[in-house]
């Protein structure tokens, strides 16, 4: 199975922003970002348990560098080259243009992005 990522449809987009999500990938929700600089999650994400995403992500920041905050308080930067996984339990902040896909499982990630866009609507 593959695709590439100018067929993966278009969930959201905002000025600088466009977020991918193609589900249908054994269970799980492949993803392919790109995100300005100043993006902040945490207010997206007001309203979930601990006001964070209970989503795990796996994957890979091609470009940019990008904040991460888990719900104990560790801070960690993933930055243009590193592999990640981020746990149920975090936020985010976009220090420097990223672009990174991730794989993601589709109940949780559906979840949260639903959420997410019932914020951004509200927030205008």
């Amino acid at each position: 199975m593959k695709i590439n990522k100018t067929n993966i449809p278009v969930t959201m987009e905002a000025p600088g922003m466009k977020m991918r999500t193609k589900s249908g990938f054994g269970g799980m929700d492949a993803n392919f970002h790109d995100l300005p600089a100043g993006t902040d999650f945490t207010p997206l994400l007001k309203g979930l348990e601990n006001d964070s995403c209970h989503c795990p992500h796996y994957g890979y920041l091609f470009e940019g560098k990008l904040k991460v905050i888990y719900d104990d308080g560790k801070e960690e930067i993933i930055q243009a080259g590193d592999m990640f996984y981020l746990p149920p339990g975090h936020t985010a902040i976009v220090e420097e243009d990223i672009k990174f896909m991730d794989f993601s499982p589709t109940k949780e990630h559906t979840e949260v992005l639903t959420h997410v866009g019932e914020m951004m609507a509200k927030m205008g």
